[in-house]
């Protein structure tokens, strides 16, 4: 595969057939429609009292917060139920929790799940566990209880959920805003990770089931590529404090316009993580423009941080992420010609 493959950007998106593609509100998600609801259910439900980041919640109890992130495996779910294979959903529950803590600079401490189904099963729910067990090694929480639903008239197969706790001293807990000049680490994805599944299902099944053979190595089946667990940041959380970072993006829901939850800059991203095969091969399969992949995905580059320039290398160079951009004044998202 080529350079130009391998970072998902051999279309032009300008072009007739890109602009003629799949698009994510054509798979059933609409990002603008999504966002709406969640602002009128966060007006009608006011103000708490409780502080917060575009991340977690925060509940001032003292000289420490408490933080509280849910969420769920998404559409995810139906590859693995296409496979017969929920070995790793348990990962991915915790994962887009924890990293979402992680984003705001709070140390995970505590999970619960909540599985619902339209029916029991042990061999599901043993394996639904030992992904859930998996995760919470990877992240340092506990699993601290959770709650089996049986629900044959609301539920159709199953869903997963939980949420994740965590703690921090009010000096450890990110700022949340970057500043002109600032430079910008990443860290490289595990692959899909749990967001957009939606756009990819539609995309890949147009030609292929689940359980063919992968056209790219490293899976057996085209399935199990797309349910590679979603990375977990947590041991990062050490070395971006110690390096001053003032925020941190979690790539998920968006893709890269998660930049932008670090305030309204511009966002020059020269050097990201390349993207894995699976992400070339969802974008030819659905047809996709690459404005739309980098708007839905995290195209290779799974979590972001924006710090003083003096010390982006140092951090890179201690743990397994690259200086990938930087903060510039202006707006937007600059990334691989694209203008997001």
């Amino acid at each position: 595969m080529s350079d130009d493959a391998e970072d998902g950007h051999d279309t032009d998106p300008d072009t007739d057939d890109a602009e003629e593609g799949l698009t994510y509100a054509d798979a059933g998600v609409d990002i603008d429609a999504s966002e709406a609801a969640t602002a009128a259910l966060v007006s009608a439900v006011g103000d708490a009292g409780a502080d917060g980041s575009d991340y977690a919640g925060l509940l001032d109890i003292g000289d420490r917060y408490l933080a509280l992130a849910t969420d769920g495996v998404g559409t995810k779910l139906l590859v693995a139920e296409a496979l017969s294979d929920y070995s790793t959903v348990g990962i991915d529950c915790i994962a887009m929790n924890a990293n979402d803590l992680v984003a705001a600079g709070v140390d995970p401490v505590a999970f619960v799940d909540y599985l619902a189904v339209d029916e029991p099963d042990e061999t599901f729910s043993r394996q639904v566990g030992a992904g859930l067990r998996t995760g919470a090694e990877r992240a340092g929480v506990e699993l601290v209880g959770g709650e089996t639903a049986v629900m044959p008239e609301v539920v159709r197969g199953f869903d997963l959920a939980g949420t994740c706790a965590g703690l921090a001293a009010k000096g450890a807990v990110f700022d949340g805003r970057a500043e002109p000049g600032d430079a910008l680490v990443g860290w490289a994805s595990s692959g899909v990770h749990s967001n957009g599944l939606t756009l990819a299902r539609e995309a890949v099944t147009r030609d292929h089931e689940y359980g063919d053979p992968c056209p790219f190595d490293g899976y057996d089946t085209v399935g199990e590529a797309l349910l590679e667990p979603t990375r977990i940041y947590a041991d990062l959380l050490g070395p971006m404090r110690e390096h001053g970072v003032r925020g941190a993006a979690h790539v998920t829901g968006g893709g890269w316009t998660n930049l932008e939850r670090l305030g309204e800059h511009r966002y020059e991203v020269t050097d990201p993580w390349p993207a894995r095969p699976v992400f070339e091969f969802v974008r030819r399969e659905g047809d996709i423009a690459d404005e739309e992949m980098h708007r839905t995905f995290n195209m290779g580059t799974g979590f972001v941080a924006a710090l003083d320039p003096a010390a982006a290398e140092s951090l890179a160079a201690e743990t397994d992420g690259r200086v990938i951009g930087t903060v510039a004044e202006g707006d937007g998202v600059a990334i691989r010609g694209l203008e997001l």
